[in-house]
């Protein structure tokens, strides 16, 4: 009897708790389905560039292997298509012999490039293997430069969201948020202070983050660590009051690892340790409201292809957006704690 009373009552908190039984039930749902779709796109096809090929069955040939061919007359313009990342690789024909040049940031596209081309040399007239330049990287480069720096936001944003949710949940269940809220201080004051005393160590954090990554495990780095850091803070402040925002709508640390499914997965699907490219376009839309997406373009852009202020200003701009809006927000949910 006592077990069965035991049994009735653990039920009776899994039918009252709305959110635990999505969590069992519809979570699991959603992720797979996700999955579904970001494994099952098209398949990515490299892109090339063709200057001046001696025939048109090497563009032909190019084609039939799946690549997708793009013909330029000089090699300015397919190095600039290069540059803007509209092109994986391009061929050039000096005197008869193909030189090759990559854009080399992802070394799993270069793998493809390189095999599609010796299959397509091999098949045709050409029998010269083409000697290969690369515009990013070099040709010893490993999948995990490629994937390090995604990570390296991701680990930063993922912790402090689940320290800063955690933090400020407390915060209200022990009684501090709302004696603060007796006092006369404002609700903006209240959140900005917040975010100051977490901040400090979100920096800390971010800094140690890259600081590992690239100086102890050695990660590619050809870009500034400065900027790398400025990326860092930012997708640790966009955590930070996207934390907090969320925590107002939880009653226990429990609660808060059920936003995980929610808020964090989806973000890992987008933020390119999968090729977007490979899913079908009206997914691809989905990437612009997550966060890591954009620091993750970012920091790949800094390390791997040691691009400056131009190539991030926009992943900038954008992060501090979602952290003005997350903050926005963070005061609006105040309102609750406090009659106005």
């Amino acid at each position: 009897m006592r077990i069965r009373a035991l049994a009735i009552r653990i039920i009776r908190q899994f039918v009252r708790d709305k959110r635990t039984l999505a969590l069992l039930f519809l979570a699991p749902l959603l992720i797979l389905g996700l999955m579904k779709l970001v494994f099952n796109g098209n398949a990515v096809e490299p892109d090339i560039g063709l200057i001046q090929a001696p025939s048109a069955a090497i563009a032909e040939q190019l084609d039939k292997a799946g690549a997708t061919v793009k013909a330029y007359e000089q090699a300015q313009d397919a190095e600039q298509a290069l540059r803007e990342r509209k092109l994986d690789a391009y061929l050039t024909f000096a005197d008869g012999k193909p030189a090759l040049r990559l854009e080399g940031s992802d070394p799993s596209m270069n793998q493809s490039v390189l095999l599609l081309l010796q299959r397509t040399m091999n098949a045709g007239a050409q029998a010269v293997q083409p000697e290969v330049t690369y515009l990013h990287g070099t040709d010893d480069m490993a999948s995990f430069d490629f994937y390090g720096p995604v990570l390296i936001g991701f680990f930063s944003f993922f912790f402090v969201f689940m320290l800063a949710g955690v933090s400020f949940l407390r915060e209200r269940t022990s009684g501090t948020l709302e004696r603060l809220l007796a006092t006369p201080i404002r609700r903006t004051e209240i959140v900005f202070g917040y975010l100051s005393g977490f901040g400090l160590f979100t920096l800390l954090q971010a800094a140690l983050i890259a600081w590992f990554s690239i100086d102890v495990l050695g990660l590619y780095m050809d870009g500034t660590i400065w900027y790398v850091l400025l990326m860092n803070l930012l997708l640790s402040l966009t955590a930070l009051t996207l934390g907090t925002l969320l925590s107002s709508f939880a009653s226990n640390e429990f609660q808060i690892i059920q936003f995980i499914p929610i808020v964090i997965v989806p973000q890992v699907f987008f933020s390119g340790l999968f090729n977007l490219n490979a899913m079908t376009p009206w997914l691809q839309h989905l990437s612009r409201v997550m966060p890591l997406y954009y620091g993750a373009d970012a920091m790949r852009s800094i390390m791997i292809r040691g691009e400056g202020w131009s190539a991030i200003d926009t992943d900038v701009y954008v992060l501090i957006g979602f952290s003005a809006v997350f903050a926005l927000l963070n005061v609006i949910a105040l309102k609750k704690h406090r009659a106005i």
